[in-house]
């Protein structure tokens, strides 16, 4: 399974996406404008094992802000959303309140319909993430992709019931392997984040959940075929959540 991919934006898009769907599962294509929703939607033909899903990439939302409506109006027909979020690194700070914006009318739509799950970007924002997230608690479920706040800030968003998805590139440092020896357990999934998340200059691709369970079953302390296990009772959970 892979809860968080840019299946789209691959060299050889349909070819990677034919591949993923055989392959997985599961597989959440996650995109960056409404745009781009509409326009993968129309090129790449519906498989059982995908869920396609509109979004707002935080990186670029100062540039696509226009199609927020469109995104609103997205929301109501989908599972789910992603990738949405708020980025406060400093080469996207100037735009941080664009950023907010967008994320509280996403938030707040999310709401209106009933909960959506979100796959959330948090960089440098993860107190101002759950600080919109807790004002609406009817929200849905929140799934922290790449997660990269403190340990403090992870204690806060398990504590909001947020999920979290990892994938292989989190291990490259110590900071993203202590992060994930410390999420809770029995909400983790496995993710890519790919062709943007690279191991040695190779983009991730959508089948690396066993890449994924091998980094992480030395720092849960269990077997590889425990955490592949694990990973894989967790997933389909959180199926159940997006109601696929």
């Amino acid at each position: 399974m892979d809860f968080h991919c840019h299946l789209d934006l691959y060299p050889g898009a349909r070819e990677v996406y034919r591949e993923a769907a055989k392959r997985n599962e599961f597989t959440w294509l996650v995109t960056t404008s409404p745009k781009a929703f509409a326009a993968t939607s129309r090129a790449l033909e519906p498989l059982p094992t995908v869920l396609m899903t509109p979004g707002l990439h935080p990186e670029i939302a100062h540039e696509r802000a226009a199609e927020l409506d469109l995104l609103l109006e997205q929301i109501a027909g989908a599972k789910a959303v992603g990738e949405v979020g708020l980025d406060g690194s400093p080469r996207f700070r100037a735009h941080y309140q664009v950023q907010r914006r967008i994320f509280s009318a996403v938030i707040a739509r999310c709401v209106e319909v009933g909960g959506r799950t979100l796959s959330i970007h948090s960089r440098r924002a993860v107190r101002d993430v759950l600080g919109e997230l807790g004002r609406n608690p009817n929200f849905g479920t929140a799934v922290l992709h790449w997660f990269s706040g403190t340990p403090a800030e992870l204690r806060a968003a398990a504590a909001l019931g947020c999920w979290f998805s990892i994938g292989p590139a989190m291990f490259d440092s110590a900071s993203g392997k202590a992060l994930a020896a410390a999420m809770p357990r029995d909400r983790v999934v496995p993710e890519s984040d790919g062709p943007f998340a690279k191991i040695e200059g190779k983009p991730v691709m959508p089948w690396s959940e066993s890449q994924t369970a091998e980094g992480l079953a030395p720092l849960w302390r269990l077997s590889t075929e425990e955490t592949t296990s694990a990973l894989a009772q967790n997933g389909r959970a959180l199926l159940k959540l997006i109601g696929w």
